[in-house]
């Protein structure tokens, strides 16, 4: 873990499950985090699923961001580098699968919706200590998390990246300032093109308009800059939103609560 952000350049390194795992088709971790600590760049040959009992984080692949606030997860197939970045101080239980034991899991990263008996399960899952004898207590709790775990639903909590070389810089910009509040129509002629060509580039690169990219940009935002422990109001205004109320009113449409409520719960 660092405290420092990876460079753009920085290498990535291949890191194995724990050696424990051997052959088996899982194994838990248990960790803390403090915020603001970040892992380096690296990929599993294996898959890995981070749950957060405490704190919310943050991972970084080529295509994107997703943000995990308490009671999800995000779902990182083998093989897809990924920096985790701790947003917060973060109480981490983590899972290694093998890719074969679970076959329909989404082939990318997701953020998914953790059910009580799935979170449960996986704080069982962190002490189980391999080998697992077959028939064993051990190996049926297994079996139940890896049946819970493919039918979570996914969450839309991340932020595709354009690999468009038109569309990066003006994604930069919106992530770095998303009180920006120019329009459509204003970034189009700052970028040379109409508007309805803007709109068609984003799509096809992030499967979402302009519009929801950027509502996407500004949620993720708050998210980081709450679990940070920053005002309302503060976030709120930094985020683009005319006033607390209606950047309440958002955050209540995504997550069922009032943002103090959210984080209060999630303490």
């Amino acid at each position: 873990m660092s405290q420092a952000q990876n460079s753009p350049m920085a290498p990535i390194a291949d890191i194995g499950p724990p050696p424990a795992m051997a052959d088996g088709l899982l194994i838990g971790k248990s960790e803390t985090y403090p915020a603001g600590t970040a892992t380096i760049r690296h990929t599993h040959p294996v898959a890995q699923l981070l749950f957060a009992i405490e704190g919310v984080m943050k991972v970084e692949t080529p295509a994107g961001q997703w943000v995990a606030p308490p009671s999800r997860a995000i779902w990182i197939p083998p093989g897809e580098w990924h920096e985790v970045h701790m947003l917060s101080r973060v109480q981490v239980r983590s899972v290694y699968v093998r890719s074969d034991a679970v076959q329909a899991m989404p082939g990318e990263c997701a953020v998914l919706a953790v059910t009580p008996l799935l979170r449960e399960l996986l704080l069982v899952a962190v002490q189980l200590q391999p080998p697992h004898a077959p028939g064993s207590r051990a190996e049926r709790l297994i079996h139940v998390l890896l049946d819970e775990l493919q039918v979570l639903p996914t969450v839309p909590l991340a932020l595709p990246v354009p690999d468009d070389p038109l569309l990066r810089p003006l994604c930069e910009a919106l992530r770095a300032a998303p009180d920006d509040a120019r329009t459509t129509a204003d970034w189009a002629a700052r970028l040379g093109i109409d508007t309805r060509t803007l709109q068609r580039r984003f799509q096809k690169a992030t499967g979402m308009s302009f519009g929801e990219w950027r509502r996407q940009a500004r949620l993720l935002f708050a998210l980081q800059q709450l679990a940070a422990g920053r005002r309302v109001l503060d976030v709120a205004l930094d985020a683009g939103y005319a006033s607390p109320s209606a950047f309440t009113a958002m955050f209540r449409r995504q997550f069922g609560a009032t943002p103090s409520a959210f984080f209060a719960v999630a303490a």
